[in-house]
């Protein structure tokens, strides 16, 4: 699909599109031009579909949005889809009680979540749909230090408060030559639930040689630090507090032009690129669930030694229920997914995202195919 953006879509998307709120999307059908003929969304159902979640894809959301509206007008169709940025754990509160369409979340719902979407999704089982890859920055602001190298075992004591300067010397073990102040360092981690928290601790805990003993969750586990809320929130302080650092996409460190840490993860430094990044998604594999459910399991991700490898990846999950949505609803759902998953992976290197895989899109398809009505 060929999409050209004008430079006006392009710094709205640039900072996040911030017009896409509750209340829903502008209309950016008139500043892209796409090949409706060639998009499977049949922009059937109702036009209106709501959604809220996880921070971490807003700007994928924005693309996807943008995107699909102008698929529709070409179809003679004039659609939307609200997503409010308020957080996977509220999302995932959300999608349970029935007060949106799906959630965007960066951790798969399950236990007593699952169970309780069950009823909301009139007895069928909610799916994890992965439809947004991003790699998770080391975002820092030490001047004078371009390229900082760090490991999951010296991530995770930053982030439990066992290093307190720049100039540990385990920190400087991985920077030779490097002139590391001796400054303090201040983490910056996120004060509302996240899915982006859940998998970093989640590769600390892999990663770190047992360095990260606090456990893993959307809550930070850590006990220091400072807190701000959602991914921008935590960009915007590394961007003005010096010797700071946080863990956050990279579409976010990209926004604030923070620098961005190389990690070791055991076959030498490695930079964040969409090439490293696709890389460890490629070796990804699904957890054990049922037909159509997605969730993958990424601790072959988070401990992956393999050469040139950025393994700090998240993927963010629509949650979907499999069935139970009134006919319209479905419909909409369906074509809505159909082309995020296709047209709308097409300028997410653009925004710091990895696009997916053709071998993921091919299963995803399956499972959004397979969304059923009551």
């Amino acid at each position: 699909m060929n999409l050209k953006r004008n430079g006006a879509l392009l710094g709205a998307l640039a900072v996040g599109a911030l017009t896409l709120t509750a209340c829903g999307s502008d209309d950016n059908s008139g500043s892209i031009d796409v090949d409706a003929s060639a998009s499977r969304a049949t922009c059937e159902g109702k036009p209106n579909l709501s959604a809220a979640g996880s921070s971490a894809q807003k700007n994928a959301m924005d693309e996807f949005v943008a995107i699909y509206i102008a698929v529709c007008s070409q179809k003679g169709k004039t659609v939307n889809v609200a997503y409010n940025p308020t957080g996977s754990g509220d999302g995932r509160t959300q999608f349970i009680a029935s007060q949106i369409d799906f959630a965007g979340s960066d951790s798969a719902i399950k236990g007593d979540q699952a169970e309780q979407a069950l009823t909301r999704c009139a007895g069928s089982p909610a799916w994890n749909l992965p439809l947004v890859f991003g790699p998770v920055a080391l975002a820092y602001n030490l001047e004078g230090v371009d390229n900082l190298v760090l490991d999951a075992q010296t991530t995770a004591k930053i982030f439990n408060g066992s290093i307190t300067t720049w100039n540990d010397p385990a920190i400087a073990a991985l920077n030779e030559g490097v002139d590391l102040p001796d400054t303090a360092v201040t983490p910056i981690v996120r004060s509302d639930s996240s899915g982006t928290t859940d998998n970093f601790q989640q590769y600390l805990e892999v990663a770190s040689d047992g360095a990260w003993t606090s456990g893993t969750g959307s809550d930070f586990t850590g006990g220091v630090g400072e807190g701000a809320k959602g991914s921008a929130g935590v960009a915007q302080a590394v961007s003005g507090s010096p010797g700071s650092i946080t863990y956050v996409e990279k579409s976010f460190a990209d926004q604030n032009g923070l620098s961005m840490a190389l990690l070791d993860n055991g076959s030498g430094p490695v930079e964040l690129t969409e090439d490293s990044a696709a890389k460890a998604i490629e070796g990804a594999g699904f957890s054990p669930s049922g037909e159509g459910d997605l969730t993958l399991d990424l601790s072959s991700i988070f401990g992956t030694t393999e050469e040139g490898t950025y393994p700090l990846v998240l993927a963010t999950y629509e949650i979907v229920c499999s069935a139970g949505y009134d006919a319209d609803t479905a419909a909409a759902l369906k074509s809505f997914l159909t082309s995020a998953a296709n047209e709308g992976q097409d300028g997410l290197g653009e925004q710091g995202y990895v696009p997916l895989p053709d071998t993921f899109k091919e299963r995803l398809t399956e499972s959004i195919d397979a969304i059923a009505s009551e």
